[in-house]
């Protein structure tokens, strides 16, 4: 749920295209399937200005590899006035339609 919220208000609140929205840095925050850690991960490709922020302000961050499957897997599908975008992530092999 954390990445489909991400996503919206990356779409919405930021007006970014669908791709853009799947493209962007990633967090994930607390234990996943298998992970036992708590930690705010980040990936890589977040400036390191706010990792240190994050740090100053108490946050167990971790930083994993830029495009970490670990955040998982997203495709977007927008409709506007122009007609469907959408995005498909680089993370893994998969694609965005719609008719």
């Amino acid at each position: 749920p954390q990445t489909q919220a991400a996503l919206v208000t990356r779409m919405v609140d930021r007006g970014l295209g669908p791709q853009a929205a799947v493209e962007a840095p990633r967090w994930l925050f607390g234990r996943t399937w298998g992970e036992p850690t708590t930690a705010l991960r980040l990936e890589s490709r977040f400036p390191d200005t706010v990792t240190a922020r994050l740090r100053e302000r108490g946050h167990h961050v971790q930083v994993v590899e830029p495009w970490s499957d670990l955040m998982g897997h997203a495709q977007a599908i927008a409709l506007d006035a122009d007609g469907l975008r959408a995005g498909s992530d680089p993370r893994a092999d998969g694609a965005a339609k719609g008719w």
